[in-house]
């Protein structure tokens, strides 16, 4: 499938730029339809229309879509803490009428959920048919149950409507366009190293991540926009490191002469998170290519420009 007209929700934010770019470059007609509260205008590439909304409202756009890419949430710690209420209507009510839109328009829609889903999982690594280990009242559960909540909505449309809708588990991702006041942990690694302060670790560290680039992360969702899987299926890069070592790798590719200071640790912080890619591989041809060292390093030179 080649798209000509794709609507990309909360595409001026860090993901959403990026996958506007990519889908520039294969010649689609692009429109960013985002209310600039964590994404950024200067994020959305030449050439992309921009329509100013709230997700969370009716979307009314004219002419005809055939994709929908539905990415609008806030999606760093940072945010959606300080946007708890927010948080909960976008995942709700924002993917509701990205559903919608792509109802009424006979499209494609493609929803970003989150390994979040999977919580603190009991499950190692994550399978899409884990079906998690979530505190449903802690203060990362407006973003969790947010995304539960939105998938369960996605395929509620999918069976009663017929929308071909699909669900993607995205799972940790990084690179150009973050915020340096992001919250997450490898903007926050880079900004510290760079100023030469100490690079805060949560607890022990010897919490786990497996980290995406986010030219990887864009391939898999739009290898997933061109079939008709409903999913949901994980995106991520299963090379589980770390978090002290994700510290240690920042410092070495910055050159940085930071020390490392242990903070306390997250409430209801996962202990471990590692994606099963198997049926990504299968499905969709995917899996990524970039490593860790590589990403870092291309990410400290974007950030330090």
């Amino acid at each position: 499938m080649s798209p000509e007209r794709v609507v990309v929700t909360g595409g001026a934010g860090f993901l959403g730029s990026h996958v506007c770019e990519a889908l520039l470059n294969e010649g689609a007609q692009v429109v960013c339809v985002d209310d600039f509260r964590t994404g950024s205008r200067a994020n959305v590439p030449e050439g992309v229309g921009v329509v100013t909304a709230d997700v969370s409202r009716p979307l009314d756009l004219l002419g005809p879509v055939d994709l929908v890419l539905h990415l609008a949430c806030p999606a760093s710690p940072v945010d959606y803490l300080r946007m708890p209420v927010d948080t909960l209507r976008t995942g709700g009510f924002g993917t509701y009428h990205a559903l919608e839109l792509a109802r009424r328009k006979d499209a494609r829609v493609v929803v970003a959920s989150t390994s979040e889903v999977y919580g603190d999982p009991l499950e190692h690594p994550q399978r899409e048919s884990y079906w998690g280990h979530v505190n449903p009242i802690g203060p990362r559960s407006v973003y969790d149950e947010a995304k539960r909540f939105g998938e369960a909505m996605t395929m509620a449309f999918r069976q009663e409507h017929g929308v071909n809708a699909g669900i993607v588990r995205i799972f940790n991702t990084y690179g150009p366009r973050m915020r340096a006041t992001d919250g997450r942990m490898i903007p926050t690694f880079l900004r510290q190293a760079l100023a030469g302060e100490p690079l805060t670790v949560h607890g022990d560290g010897r919490q786990t991540r497996s980290l995406c680039y986010v030219s990887d992360l864009v391939r898999g969702l739009l290898a997933m926009a061109r079939t008709d899987q409903a999913g949901p299926i994980n995106l991520g890069n299963p090379a589980e490191v770390t978090v002290l070592d994700v510290a240690h790798k920042t410092i070495e590719v910055t050159g940085s002469t930071s020390g490392i200071r242990h903070v306390e640790a997250m409430t209801d912080d996962p202990r471990r998170r590692r994606p099963d890619i198997a049926l990504a591989r299968q499905v969709l041809g995917w899996q990524p290519k970039v490593p860790l060292e590589e990403g870092l390093r291309s990410f400290a030179r974007h950030f330090a420009g």
